[in-house]
């Protein structure tokens, strides 16, 4: 291993890529730490101890995971990146719902870039309005000075308001950057650097609950909750790396082709469908509608607090019970056929096939093969849509039985976990990549690694 890293930094190139990706994620941890001005962080803080098992707490961690920002924190990176998330998802979907789109996509790099300059002015809409709610919610809720709200409030939405968009373009500009002139995907290794940042102190509060006697008190994890809570970190990292480099390998025939005496083609291929072909976004999905029940039914038991139905729905949709965790897996099961239907196009795929002159062997080019690849997808869908649910799951589970709170359960375990190793495998592929196109061996003693590559 220690001569893997001294053979990447005996690459100029690869040594130039990794250093300006460390400085970019530098820079995106101090701009964190920018504060708004006119907002008392002090009382921000205060929010985070008092509500890390509320609703509100729990929308501000998994934005917080998911984003690269807080709602906690009155930062210039408050919202994240989550806006430009946002706005790609939407151009997307558009793209197979307008033609238009579909026809520029369609163009080549010059349509994508028109798309792209499309996204970026999508993503400067949303952060104007999301970061009006912000700075509006801040005002009701008194983490702003009192004398700012009553002779610059005006002032103070407006500066406010610009400096979350600047922060969220700045951010988009540093993952472009990093896409450009670094290693890995920026707005993936932006996001990773959000969770791998708090993955210490999830760790640090599991070793201050932790009791080593036998006798360990139940509000204490003792010797068998930690021995259970390791194992269980190894098998989610091991499911994760599983579904990420989990693959069926559907056998390519290519035609034949006879030029004078001479017979070309022949050759046998494998075309690659990846079992997980939704990444994470099912889950993301999954996570932002299911936020919404517990507030919405948290906000109307204050008004009818002797309700009997509210407090039997507010029972079970409580993230602890078996209703809020059925309904859960069930979401995550919907968008991962809703999102593999969406980027997945078997007719496509059919066409372009036949036009290279390529066949699955037994099925004819054209329908049949589009029939076949729709329902292989659709099955190996299934098995990855079960990984996803068992892993985002786990933090509910653990949280439950070792009795450890849901903010350190989640770093432990679940989606940020998941994230991480699919973007730590792609940086570790693309390293890979670039030591054996220098004739250098890869991480592996073996080789390279496995699923990496078709």
């Amino acid at each position: 291993m220690f001569g893997t890293i001294i053979n990447i930094f005996k690459i100029p190139e690869l040594r130039k890529k990794i250093i300006f990706t460390l400085l970019m994620l530098c820079i995106y941890r101090v701009g964190f730490h920018v504060p708004v001005p006119g907002v008392d962080q002090a009382q921000m803080k205060k929010l985070a101890q008092s509500s890390s098992d509320s609703p509100f707490g729990r929308v501000a961690d998994y934005l917080q995971m998911f984003t690269g920002g807080s709602l906690r924190q009155s930062s210039l990176f408050g919202l994240g990146i989550m806006p430009y998330i946002s706005a790609s998802i939407i151009f997307q979907l558009l793209l197979t719902v307008v033609p238009a789109l579909e026809k520029l996509h369609k163009e080549g790099e010059v349509g994508r870039k028109k798309i792209q300059e499309y996204t970026r002015y999508a993503t400067v809409g949303l952060c104007l309005v999301q970061a009006s709610f912000i700075m509006v919610w801040m005002s009701r809720m008194g983490f702003v000075y009192t004398e700012v709200l009553k002779e610059h409030w005006y002032m103070f939405f407006t500066m406010g308001v610009v400096a979350m968009t600047a922060g969220t373009v700045f951010l988009m500009w540093l993952g472009e950057q990093i896409d450009e002139y670094g290693l890995g995907n920026g707005i993936s290794l932006i996001i990773m650097a959000g969770i791998v940042v708090r993955m210490p102190w999830a760790v640090r509060q599991v070793i201050e609950m932790a009791d080593l006697s036998v006798d360990a008190s139940a509000d204490k994890i003792g010797p068998a909750k930690l021995i259970f809570l390791a194992l269980a970190f190894l098998g989610v990292v091991a499911g994760a790396i599983l579904i990420t480099q989990g693959q069926r390998r559907i056998p390519i025939q290519q035609a034949k082709m006879t030029r004078g005496r001479r017979v070309y083609g022949g050759q046998r291929q494998y075309l690659p469908l990846r079992v997980n072909h939704g990444g994470v976004m099912p889950i993301i999905f999954a996570v932002t509608l299911m936020q919404f029940p517990p507030i919405i039914i948290g906000q109307l038991a204050k008004v009818w607090p002797e309700s009997g139905f509210l407090m039997s729905f507010n029972e079970a949709f409580s993230y602890s019970s078996f209703i809020y965790n059925f309904v859960y897996v069930a979401m995550i099961y919907f968008f991962a056929y809703f999102w593999t239907t969406v980027q997945f196009q078997p007719k496509e795929m059919a066409n372009n096939l036949r036009d290279y002159g390529s066949f699955i062997p037994g099925l004819r080019p054209g329908r049949r093969t589009a029939e076949y690849l729709e329902r292989v997808m659709t099955r190996i869908t299934y098995v990855g849509a079960a990984f996803l649910a068992i892993i985002a799951v786990v933090p509910t589970l653990i949280m439950v039985w070792l009795d450890i709170p849901f903010a350190v359960a989640q770093f432990l375990g679940g989606t940020g976990l998941l994230i991480v190793v699919s973007v730590s495998l792609d940086i570790v592929q693309r390293i890979e990549t670039n030591l054996i196109m220098r004739n250098y061996a890869g991480f592996m003693d073996g080789g390279r690694i496995k699923g990496a590559y078709a």
